[in-house]
């Protein structure tokens, strides 16, 4: 701590982004990329990625104007501060992305995860499976006599809660992405 009570990091809270650009930690940052929509724009996004060996966690992609044809692509990456630096300028160097934001960093984001998760069961077990599914507020998305699919929203801990506790009655597949948005609307 010094003498202003500012932990070195804690940028979402001060004017100044007090980060060591040379520091080897390994942070997970979420990137708002607003880009044009038309063909061919996310491949140069990702291809940006792949082709340096930078690894995606998530990845979502919505039209946002559709008068103006843009579109946002959120990517959730991890990297040194140096390493996240690199990744957007090197975005903001390909023609049909507009800017670049990084959440992390910039302001309150709101953050959730998205899940679905099929579980088999008969008997006892779907009535548990629906009794757990109430608690976690999931909806059941799918159902068939041997399975549900429910849909699941929240952090990535209620998420990794609700399938511990569907295992044993059966959870045999599941899917999830990442969501994020900024409260002040990027």
């Amino acid at each position: 701590m010094n003498a202003l009570n500012i932990q070195k990091g804690m940028s979402s809270h001060s004017a100044y982004d007090l980060r060591d650009p040379n520091s080897e930690i390994i942070e997970s940052h979420t990137l708002a990329v607003m880009v044009e929509n038309e063909p061919g724009v996310l491949a140069r996004v990702i291809g940006l990625f792949s082709g340096r060996g930078y690894n995606i966690d998530s990845l979502t992609v919505a039209e946002v104007d559709h008068t103006g044809h843009k579109s946002r692509i959120t990517v959730v990456t991890r990297g040194t501060p140096a390493v996240i630096e690199q990744i957007k300028a090197q975005l903001g160097r390909i023609v049909p992305v507009h800017e670049v934001h990084d959440l992390t960093v910039e302001g309150p984001v709101v953050e959730r995860e998205l899940g679905l998760f099929k579980v088999h069961g008969q008997g006892e077990k779907r009535v548990e499976a629906l009794r757990i599914a109430e608690i976690f507020r999931a909806n059941v998305v799918d159902s068939s006599l041997e399975s549900f699919v429910f849909e699941v929203v929240g952090t990535q801990s209620k998420l990794d809660a609700f399938a511990d506790l569907m295992r044993p009655l059966g959870l045999s597949d599941m899917a999830r992405t990442g969501v994020a948005a900024l409260a002040r609307g990027i």
